[in-house]
């Protein structure tokens, strides 16, 4: 056992210097998300933890429109991360042909759906299954439903995971809500969760019909990169479902608007599905209130601001919302 920790002792030390601060802060981080872990991996984690820490304590120096912390990744590689957490197989969403219409306005300077009434659900946890389009799918589907019927209820994710590939979607390899929208249409209905429960992995489709509470008449998607469709249809009708590309610094987002140079906004590098339930402005940057399913440990309770106007990370490349 002693060589053993000498060995893992040296090979972590040999990557840069930890300090006793590096590892009290490390051990208090463990003790508040309870992880435990092997000797072995107790030392790897605690190298990529304290490496994820002094880019957080960085960034956070600087003058950025948005701050780092840690949360429930901090002692993940931005490439261990992207294998649980986003798609593994790439969603092109150019093949998306946009049959949406925008009202022309005028648009309120600002709008967020959680505060217009019992409209969207509490923020949920994908866990390590990249079903991330599955939550965008149900988050949409639960407002526009209760937004038209007066009662808000979760929709089930397991059923998209199991029964959607028909539909050119992966299960917990990724997905695009717009197709899982056609999924639901053609399928003929969607499950309450308490029926259908999420697992974080894919299984055998259990999708009975009669059981159905949610359906879909059409499937409107907003014409690519058109962002003003995009505040158009969250201002007058819905929140909206989108997709865009997160790289290693949004995995620490903590709060205010993010912004990144460092991300495509292509519509193939869109790699993660979440909602905009809103819209608004901080010190003169316009920017989307978007809801994430990494549970509300993350980020602002779960959700962030993002940049709005500048199809920042490919936004605005494949939105989309049902019609009922």
């Amino acid at each position: 056992m002693n060589a053993l920790l000498l060995f893992a002792l040296v090979s972590a030390a040999s990557a840069f210097y930890l300090s006793e601060q590096d590892e009290f802060h490390f051990k208090s981080w463990m003790a508040q998300h309870n992880k435990v872990y092997s000797l072995k991996e107790y030392y790897e984690r605690l190298q990529i933890f304290t490496e994820n820490k002094r880019k957080i304590d960085k960034h956070n120096e600087g003058n950025h429109s948005f701050t780092m912390g840690l949360n429930q990744f901090s002692d993940m590689t931005f490439s261990e991360f992207r294998k649980s957490f986003l798609w593994s197989e790439p969603q092109n969403c150019s093949a998306t042909r946009g049959n949406y219409l925008s009202s022309n306005g005028p648009y309120p300077d600002s709008i967020d759906w959680r505060n217009k009434g019992n409209y969207v659900t509490d923020v949920k946890n994908q866990a390590g299954c990249g079903s991330c389009w599955t939550f965008s799918t149900t988050g949409c589907l639960e407002s526009v439903t209760a937004i038209k019927y007066g009662k808000l209820i979760p929709l089930s994710e397991q059923q998209l995971v199991d029964c959607a590939q028909d539909f050119n979607n992966h299960g917990c390899n990724g997905g695009l809500p717009s197709q899982a929208f056609e999924y639901i249409m053609y399928s003929k209905g969607l499950m309450a969760e308490t029926d259908y429960p999420y697992t974080a992995i894919e299984g055998v489709c259990k999708y009975d019909p009669k059981a159905a509470i949610a359906y879909v008449r059409e499937v409107m998607n907003i014409t690519a990169y058109d962002e003003m469709g995009m505040v158009d249809a969250v201002a007058t009708r819905n929140p909206v479902s989108f997709a865009f590309e997160v790289t290693p610094d949004f995995m620490h987002y903590q709060q205010g608007v993010y912004t990144s140079t460092k991300c495509d906004n292509t519509t193939d590098k869109v790699n993660h599905a979440v909602l905009a339930v809103g819209y608004g402005k901080d010190n003169g940057t316009p920017y989307w209130i978007v809801k994430n399913s990494w549970s509300s440990t993350w980020g602002i309770n779960g959700y962030f601001l993002i940049e709005r106007g500048k199809n920042m990370c490919g936004l605005a490349a494949c939105s989309s919302f049902p019609v009922l």
